[in-house]
């Protein structure tokens, strides 16, 4: 019976360590609230010129985006979306914030960070030409500085040729602490422009954009903001229930004293 365990246990570890490997279960985020990304980290823009993350943010709050500049897949798709969302709010490329796409690969170049870049001035036309847009890739040390700060998670497949990774932007702050994670191919303008304001600390909008901030509370699980007033009515609803209850086992209970008396 012994002889027959072992052997069991012998050909499960051949199958386990037969199993291939799956990029797509490494890839993910893991929560990091108020994390600190190295802003002087030494990177290299679309010229090929070293310049750190913080001059290229210029003081203002950084949508950064991790993409595999060179990807078949969803990191146009990727670009594409968040462009959609700076042209659907009301916040000003450059004026208010900084875009850089994060280039994951470090085998990447310039010559691909340019094609990204060219691709989001495409999408963002006249914002374009006021600045703040970037593409940038790093050395393999700078990379995982940056996305192990943010708790950003991706994995090379064989198979595919590319980086498995998850679909999402980062907000931070301009000294460089990450206020939040927008996940999806097409984050909201809504949650776009709250995320900013947040971002911001009170140095970009106005009391619209407070007021906004007041009525919606952010998700870490969705990486959405929800209306509070909603949050609220479930909250009341929920303790009406309660209160309710309560108070029918309370008459429940005295009518039973009063009969056992």
């Amino acid at each position: 019976m012994r002889s027959l365990f072992v052997l069991f246990l012998a050909v499960f570890s051949l199958s386990a360590a037969a199993a291939p490997f799956n990029a797509f279960e490494v890839a993910g985020i893991d929560r990091r609230p108020d994390a600190q990304v190295p802003l002087d980290v030494v990177v290299r823009d679309e010229t090929g010129r070293n310049i750190s993350l913080r001059a290229l943010g210029s003081g203002k709050p950084i949508i950064l985006i991790p993409v595999q500049h060179q990807c078949p897949n969803i990191c146009g798709v990727t670009l594409g979306g968040i462009a959609s969302a700076v042209l659907a709010q009301p916040y000003k490329l450059e004026n208010d914030f900084s875009l850089i796409a994060f280039g994951i690969d470090p085998k990447e170049t310039s010559r691909e960070s340019a094609a990204s870049l060219k691709d989001l001035q495409v999408r963002l036309r006249e914002l374009a030409a006021r600045g703040g847009l970037h593409a940038v890739t790093a050395s393999p040390e700078t990379t995982k500085a940056v996305t192990d700060a943010l708790g950003y998670r991706y994995a090379w497949d064989e198979q595919l040729g590319q980086f498995a990774h998850i679909a999402a932007t980062a907000v931070l702050t301009e000294d460089g602490r990450l206020e939040r994670w927008l996940y999806g191919l097409n984050p909201d303008p809504l949650d776009l422009r709250l995320a900013l304001t947040e971002a911001g600390q009170g140095r970009i909008g106005g009391w619209g954009e407070q007021l906004l901030l007041l009525c919606y509370h952010y998700n870490p699980q969705t990486g959405q903001y929800g209306a509070l007033v909603w949050l609220m009515l479930r909250i009341g609803g929920g303790l009406t229930v309660a209160i309710l209850l309560a108070f029918l086992i309370r008459a429940f209970m005295r009518e039973r004293r009063e009969r056992m008396s």
